[in-house]
């Protein structure tokens, strides 16, 4: 691997890290040499996918539910006992909600939040003082936030706060990459279109819904694994270490 590209020797947790985007991003991580902690909040799954990521590099997974403040200071306490310092972040856990407008339910409207946003400012806050150990100014600490283009585009498809959450995720990650650059840390988001997870597993499903989908992609396809994974490296590794303050849209052109 290029040396611009190169993670050896750098710690990550990848939040939600058991499947989809987070799994791609780990499995990247781990072949770029990195050390790669997964959370997420099915215990057995964590043991389990970072038995089979082991194959790439050293993973270790953590069971973590962040639906709360407690959950995110669990985490901390846990990765602190491992590690002296992280690298890099990875806020990839979340969720959606969908329902007619006319019965959409507050409850779905307050899980989204506090998962999609609430429960990265939480992880993020909390760990803070490992992020610090690792940052300098030759080579900064990141945080890099997934986001969505649905916080980019009005195309909603009745999920009514999961694009709000994303937008309120973007404008946040902006707000922190500025204030925490002197921490010399920096902060991203990507924002993906579609990409193969458990939220669009219905359409990957149907070939019709598929057909119907591609169609509003410029490229006329989805994004692949690898695509993701060699993102996240970018801003990752040497790469990215003048960018802060980001919003990275990899969509095949959608929200043109």
């Amino acid at each position: 691997m290029h040396p611009y590209f190169n993670l050896q020797g750098r710690t990550a947790l990848v939040t939600g890290g058991t499947r989809g985007i987070g799994r791609m991003i780990a499995q990247g991580f781990l072949e770029a040499g990195a050390r790669v902690f997964i959370c997420a909040r099915d215990a057995q799954a964590c043991t389990e996918v970072a038995a089979e990521l082991s194959a790439y590099g050293e993973c270790i997974g953590l069971a973590a539910d962040l639906s709360s403040e407690e959950g995110a200071k669990a985490l901390a306490e846990h990765l602190a006992q491992r590690t002296g310092q992280l690298d890099i972040l990875v806020n990839n856990a979340g969720t959606t909600w969908g329902a007619p407008l006319e019965s959409y339910p507050v409850k779905g409207w307050e899980k989204v939040m506090q998962l999609n946003v609430t429960s990265v400012f939480s992880c993020i806050q909390q760990l803070l003082p490992l992020l610090k150990k690792a940052g300098s100014a030759q080579n900064p600490a990141r945080v890099i936030n997934i986001g969505s283009v649905a916080g980019i585009s009005a195309f909603g498809e009745q999920a009514y706060a999961y694009g709000p959450s994303k937008a309120a995720l973007h404008q946040l990650s902006r707000i922190l990459a500025k204030e925490l650059v002197s921490d010399h840390i920096n902060v991203n988001v990507i924002a993906p279109g579609r990409f193969p997870s458990k939220m669009t597993k219905h359409i990957a499903q149907d070939e019709a819904a598929m057909a119907a989908d591609t169609a509003h992609i410029p490229m006329k396809r989805w994004g692949r694994e690898e695509e993701m994974a060699a993102l996240a490296i970018s801003l990752a590794s040497a790469a990215g270490a003048y960018m802060t303050g980001a919003i990275i849209p990899i969509d095949g052109g959608f929200t043109l």
